[in-house]
């Protein structure tokens, strides 16, 4: 029981760390461009503090399901390909949140034609 409880948490918090650490690579990347790059790096700092909190949580909740499948090798598999399941899904919508920052969200003037 306690091998099974330790490896799905090795296993779980080590993909957790790994995706946060690469939102903060990706905000570095982003940081570079001259125009919105303060705002990126601010705000991959701010997401991926985010997902970690939540990524901890769903990691800890999933947790919850080991002794209901019985702390068996199946219930190991079941719970870490769930909980990496759902921390790449928060991944992909931690990048789509760091993506829309770069976004300029103000509407451009129309240009006049000159005649």
């Amino acid at each position: 029981m306690t091998f099974i409880v330790s490896a799905y948490f090795i296993g779980a918090l080590s993909v957790l760390i790994a995706l946060s650490v690469m939102i903060l690579k990706i905000g570095t990347v982003l940081g570079q461009c001259p125009d919105k790059g303060q705002a990126a790096r601010a705000g991959s700092i701010t997401i991926a503090t985010g997902f970690a909190a939540i990524g901890a949580g769903c990691v800890t909740l999933i947790a919850a399901a080991l002794p209901a499948l019985g702390f068996g090798l199946m219930a190991l598999c079941i719970c870490l390909g769930g909980a990496t399941l759902a921390l790449g899904l928060g991944f992909s919508n931690a990048v789509a949140t760091l993506r829309s920052v770069m976004v300029d969200t103000k509407p451009q003037a129309p240009q006049a034609n000159p005649v």
